[in-house]
């Protein structure tokens, strides 16, 4: 691997935290509007472990709590079926609260809105 290329990696995962950062950001202030004094249950060391298809599903999920697979592929601009499939995912990782409400099926991320 040339310098260069590490260098390329360096920036690409300087990016990734600083993304990661704002998030965690953003959802410490929707818990402090909130007034939810639980831990932030998303933390870059989980988002750094999970492959990057599960990271942008858990990302897009943070930003809207609680949703549908339906809602997160409309951020992440994948197919609902898709979402769907990574959701359970995580959920059976334990990462994800599965809640069936009649016929729907909301995710949120343990921890968070319960």
């Amino acid at each position: 691997m040339s310098l260069e290329e590490i260098k390329k990696e360096i920036i690409d995962i300087k990016k990734m935290l600083e993304e990661i950062m704002v998030l965690q950001k953003e959802i410490l202030e929707r818990f402090k509007e909130e007034s939810i004094s639980e831990e932030i249950p998303l933390d870059a060391s989980l988002l750094l472990r999970l492959p990057d298809h599960l990271r942008k599903t858990m990302m897009a999920l943070a930003k809207l709590v609680k949703a549908k697979a339906d809602d997160v592929a409309k951020i992440t601009g994948r197919a609902r079926a898709i979402e769907s499939a990574y959701l359970n995912q995580l959920a059976r990782m334990g990462y994800v609260k599965r809640e069936r409400i009649k016929r729907e099926v909301y995710f949120s991320i343990i921890g968070g809105e319960e």
